[in-house]
């Protein structure tokens, strides 16, 4: 059974807690899903994973592409995870469904801090979840380094 973990960005970039975390998920073992709303995020999101860290290379595609089930993270904006993902990414107040929580290692909701309607979103979410007896921790970075600042058991 997995727990949600919810990433509020009030320092870094999306694209830099995304790509740190796909690492830390990658190194773990799990092929990963980044859920986006918009096709403009995943180009977004493309675009960054594609211009990382000139020391690391993070191999993603893009859902509808060929080979999408090859890849070990899969950008997308749909519900399927055709990768086989063991970790779900959620930005832009992507929808997680409780199921996901319990069958997955792990999924990550990521807001940004600097945005009313995402924390709006991300609470929303997090009531949501732990309500269906799903387990979740809330992080911060408000003090310059991630820290767990509340758990909900499940």
């Amino acid at each position: 059974m997995g727990a949600a973990y919810f990433y509020h960005l009030t320092q870094s970039s999306l694209s830099r807690t995304l790509a740190s975390l796909i690492e830390k998920s990658r190194g773990a073992g799990w092929r990963v899903a980044v859920r986006a709303r918009s096709d403009q995020m995943v180009e977004r999101l493309d675009e960054a994973l594609w211009q990382g860290a000139a020391d690391g290379f993070l191999p993603h595609g893009k859902a509808g592409a060929p080979h999408e089930a090859d890849q070990p993270v899969l950008l997308t904006t749909g519900a399927a995870l055709p990768n086989g993902a063991s970790c779900l990414m959620s930005v832009e107040g992507a929808a997680v469904d409780p199921s996901e929580v319990t069958g997955l290692q792990r999924v990550c909701v990521i807001f940004d801090g600097d945005d009313p309607q995402a924390v709006q979103t991300a609470r929303e979410q997090w009531k949501a979840l732990t309500a269906a007896g799903c387990a979740a921790q809330y992080w911060s970075e408000a003090s310059g380094k991630w820290s767990k600042q509340a758990e909900s058991g499940g």
